[in-house]
Parts: structure tokens; C-alpha cells; sequence
């Protein structure tokens, strides 16, 4: 059978034990003596036993009272480990956040973007899997994933929360010995009689939707990752389109990478959360990080454009 004790009357009698006084286990609790008698008092009612033994000259634990004691110091540490542990929570010192995204902004946005989170929030913890789209999607579904990104065309579940973070122009990459390469952009017509080394789900719809159909590329080769994709084109002739954010990357292999123009294609690039009655304290805090921070992502992502043109020209 349960009984009503509460915790003040426990943190009462453990005072007394360590101070072996109830004036000053009155103080140290910032009460009266007679209030903490009464919790005293009230304690031992309520487990029908004399917890303490009271004399004169001293108050000590009773023989009950002894066995009791370690007891009641556990449950009171636990509790104040309990509500640590919840503040700790709730002020960002401690937390997880798991975080997923294909492979291009692996490779580009997230590092970044977790980077910068964690100098402003080091006790949360953010575990970060760069999984196909489907992967990114599922993670939310079940329960693994707290946060995922991929293209705004890749519709969720409806319990998730959709947010629009950026909107990067698409560009090509090419082999440095393609003639195309010695322009200062490309257009979809010039691009159509080469092989596009796709890596992009759902590219018709999320891309060549915005394309008049007499300029699409007349063969798709299909590969899973950008990495892939940039890897085969130093090898053999056609294109890899990209978002402009990619520029570090597709430099990275040695390949030119030039605007796509003609007509000017954007990635939209989408946030899914899932629903915020569910979220923690710190997924809420990257959801809302997140959304400040792209902000400045395009025009960083100019900055370094420009960057590295007045690199190539020195």
C-alpha cells in the first residue's frame, strides 16, 4: 500500500540526521523549528513508526529510522538528479539531435550548419547520417531521424512540418576539355546532346519540369551518388548538374563547373521536422537555428563564387 509522503518531509528528516539538531536543520531548510517538527512528525505517521529517537541532550536515527536513512538519501538524489538532468534539457546543456540528408548537402550545407550549431550549443549532442532521400524520409517516419533535408519536391508524410530553407541555382559540371567549359555559362540547349550522369531523384519533376522539353538532355545515365556522378565525368564525356552550393565539391575532381542557364533552374532545398508536439527542447532549438542560419546561406554561397573568381584571376 502506498503512502502519502512527500518531499519535503523526507528532505526534513534527512537534515535532521546530518545535522543531528532540529534548530539547525530548521535553518539550513530556512524554516521554523516547530514547521519542521511538524514535518517530522508528519512523516512518522504516515509510515506508523518512530524514525528518530529523541532526547534532551540529542536527536539520532532510531533503530527503524537507521535502516530508513540511506533510503531516503537515495530517493531525494535521484529526484535531484532527475530534475538536473530535465533543466539540463531544457537550457540546452545536454541533448541529441539526429539529423539526416542526401548525399549533396552532406557534402556542401551540413557540415557547416552543425558546425556553427554546435559553437553555439557544445552540450547537445548531433548525430548526423547522410542516407538516400528515401532513407532521410523513413528516418522521420519511424521515428529514427528528428530532422531530415532533401529537395522540396520530395513530399513527407503529413504529420511533418515542411520548411522552405533555400533556393540555390542549378549549375553544370563539366570535363576541363569540354569546349563548353571555356564559356562563362551553359545553356540547357548546348547541354542537350550530352550524357547527363544524373545522381538526382525525381528529376523530371524537380527539375526538368522547368525546361522546355526540346532542350532535355536526350540520354540520363543513372548513378545513386553525386560522388559517383563526378567521379565517372573525369572519365568519359557529359555532364553532372549541380546545385551552386557545390562548387567546393565539383572543384574538388577537377572539373569545371559553370553556370546553367537558358532557362535559370532553382533547387529548392526543404527542412522536414518532425511534428513539434513531439520535439525536444533541442531538436526544436536546430529546427529554429536552422532556420536563422539559411539565411545567410545564398549569399555566403555568392561570396564564395566571387571568392573564387578573384582567386582564378590573380
Amino acid at each position: 500500500m502506498a503512502m502519502d509522503v512527500t518531499v519535503r518531509q523526507l528532505r526534513a528528516y534527512v537534515a535532521v540526521l546530518e545535522t543531528a539538531s532540529f534548530s539547525e536543520a530548521a535553518k539550513a531548510m530556512h524554516l521554523s523549528q516547530a514547521a519542521l517538527s511538524g514535518l517530522i512528525k508528519e512523516l512518522e505517521s504516515r509510515v506508523g513508526v518512530r524514525l528518530l529517537d529523541r532526547t534532551t541532550r540529542k536527536v539520532s536515527a532510531s533503530i527503524v529510522g537507521e535502516i530508513f536513512a540511506p533510503m531516503a538519501r537515495r530517493v531525494l538524489s535521484n529526484l535531484d538528479e532527475a530534475l538536473e538532468s530535465l533543466t539540463n534539457l531544457k537550457e540546452l546543456r545536454r541533448g541529441l539531435v539526429r539529423v539526416a540528408a542526401p548525399e549533396t548537402l552532406s557534402c556542401t550545407l551540413l557540415p557547416e550548419l552543425i558546425a556553427e550549431y554546435n559553437n553555439s550549443h557544445p552540450g547537445v549532442d548531433v548525430r548526423f547520417d547522410d542516407v538516400p532521400i528515401q532513407e532521410v524520409l523513413a528516418g522521420l517516419q519511424n521515428g529514427s531521424t528528428d530532422i531530415g533535408f532533401g529537395p522540396a519536391g520530395v513530399v513527407p508524410d503529413q504529420s511533418m512540418e515542411v520548411h522552405m530553407i533555400c533556393a540555390d541555382p542549378l549549375w553544370v559540371a563539366l570535363r576541363s576539355d569540354d569546349p563548353l567549359a571555356k564559356g562563362k555559362s551553359v545553356s540547357w540547349k548546348d547541354l542537350r546532346e550530352r550524357p547527363l550522369l544524373n545522381y538526382m531523384p525525381n528529376i523530371a519533376v524537380n527539375v526538368l519540369s522547368n525546361v522546355p522539353p526540346r532542350h532535355h538532355p536526350k540520354e540520363l545515365v543513372p548513378v545513386h551518388r553525386v560522388n559517383t556522378a563526378l567521379s565517372m565525368l573525369r572519365v568519359r564525356q557529359g555532364a553532372v548538374i549541380c546545385p551552386s552550393m557545390a562548387e567546393p565539391l565539383v572543384r574538388g575532381f577537377g572539373l569545371a563547373f559553370l553556370p546553367l542557364t537558358q532557362p535559370t533552374v532553382k533547387w529548392k532545398i526543404a527542412m522536414f521536422v518532425r511534428n513539434s508536439a513531439s520535439l525536444s527542447p533541442a531538436v526544436e532549438s536546430f529546427r529554429d537555428f536552422t532556420l536563422d542560419f539559411s539565411l545567410n546561406w545564398a549569399p555566403r554561397g555568392i561570396e564564395r563564387r566571387r571568392t573564387n573568381e578573384r582567386r582564378k584571376r590573380v
